[in-house]
């Protein structure tokens, strides 16, 4: 199983941040690969929100289907985690907590790699934690926009 995090900060407050973080609606602006995205409901995630993401990454094209699982809601940390249920084999989980000039983000993300993916997935593992890296970077450039 490939198994990642990546964090950034940013100068911008926990309502900013998890108004974009939390909108699946919003992927399309600051997640590369993400040429479409469909949840239902609109809005912030709730528990049960589903997806359908249409999505390119490590030169494939995939559509995968989702489901929010727990989404929680503090004064200081909001997140959600979130499992596919068809296409990849996927969760993970957004993280966005207040921290001493602005907010941490944190992306997780675990991929179950099965057949001949499995001998791929050192090479996967470093293209999603790129891509990882980079989608927090547009975010932080969405947030200063």
């Amino acid at each position: 199983m490939i198994r990642l995090r990546r964090s950034l900060s940013v100068s911008a407050s926990l309502d900013q941040v998890w108004a974009i973080l939390a909108d699946y609606d919003q992927d399309p602006r600051w997640r590369a690969g993400v040429s479409a995205m469909h949840p239902v409901p609109h809005g912030p995630v709730v528990p049960g929100t589903r997806t359908i993401e249409h999505l390119r990454t490590a030169g494939r094209s995939m559509v995968n289907e989702g489901l929010v699982l727990v989404v929680t809601a503090g004064a200081d940390v909001r997140s959600f985690t979130w499992r596919t249920t068809s296409g990849a084999q996927a969760e993970g989980s957004r993280t966005v907590a207040v921290v001493d000039l602005g907010c941490e983000v944190v992306l997780e993300l675990r991929v179950r790699t099965t057949g001949f993916d499995r001998a791929l997935a050192p090479l996967f593992s470093l293209v999603l934690g790129r891509a990882l890296t980079a989608d927090l970077r547009r975010l932080r450039t969405l947030l200063k926009s």
